[in-house]
């Protein structure tokens, strides 16, 4: 759920906070991992935050969106209004981008989204994943209830309720005057978990992008 200024999705993010949200190093991450050029399809790009750095970086972007809004605020680059889940293209890619830490959604839901980037993988390919990193879910709770990021936006934690394997959280985010609302659950994987999850979609765990396990590569299996 959301709550703020501007239109909300169904999943609660606001389009207009997501306009204002610079990258945080993402397409650099996601450009070390695949080729130089690389045709990149990004699930659940939102306006672009990620795919206009790597399209700066060289690469072939189409980014895949379920809200008309928030592709609206990247007309320039080549997108598709869809749902992950239901998303048959008549292609495949060198990369396929599953990032703001989509993967970390209920099981049933995260098998068909890994079952989606796989079928739109080339045979060679590589699919590059953002997860919730594994030390979070201890310490989202006891993290500092206020940041400042030098962007301008003030994160502020009001909440983070810990149900194994899920945890709750609502954060508001503060931008100048205007004040937008998130509360969402991210479910925990385990390493093996991860493993049997992209196994049953055909794909195999590649390596760690990133030390604290946040970022991971897979193939086809």
């Amino acid at each position: 759920m959301g709550t703020g200024p501007g239109e909300i999705t169904s999943d609660g993010c606001a389009v207009d906070f997501y306009a204002l949200l610079p990258p945080f190093g993402e397409a650099e991450i996601v450009h070390a991992a695949v080729p130089d050029g690389a045709s990149v399809l990004e699930l659940g790009c939102g306006t672009g935050r990620i795919l206009r750095p790597l399209a700066d970086l060289g690469h072939q972007g189409l980014g895949v969106d379920d809200s008309r809004a928030m592709l609206a605020h990247i007309p320039d680059l080549p997108t598709v209004c869809c749902r992950i889940e239901e998303l048959y293209l008549d292609r495949t890619f060198d990369a396929v981008l599953l990032a703001s830490t989509l993967i970390n959604e209920e099981p049933s839901l995260r098998g068909k989204f890994l079952a989606a980037c796989r079928r739109h993988l080339r045979a060679g390919g590589v699919a590059v994943f953002q997860q919730q990193a594994p030390s979070w879910f201890g310490t989202a709770g006891q993290a500092p209830r206020v940041r400042d990021d030098p962007s301008g936006i003030r994160r502020v934690i009001r909440s983070a309720r810990w149900e194994p394997p899920r945890l709750f959280v609502e954060v508001e985010y503060q931008v100048g005057d205007r004040v937008w609302t998130h509360s969402w659950g991210a479910w925990e994987i385990s390493d093996r978990e991860l493993a049997d999850d992209l196994g049953s979609a055909g794909l195999r765990f590649g390596r760690w992008l990133t030390d604290d396990h946040a970022w991971f590569t897979a193939g086809p299996a």
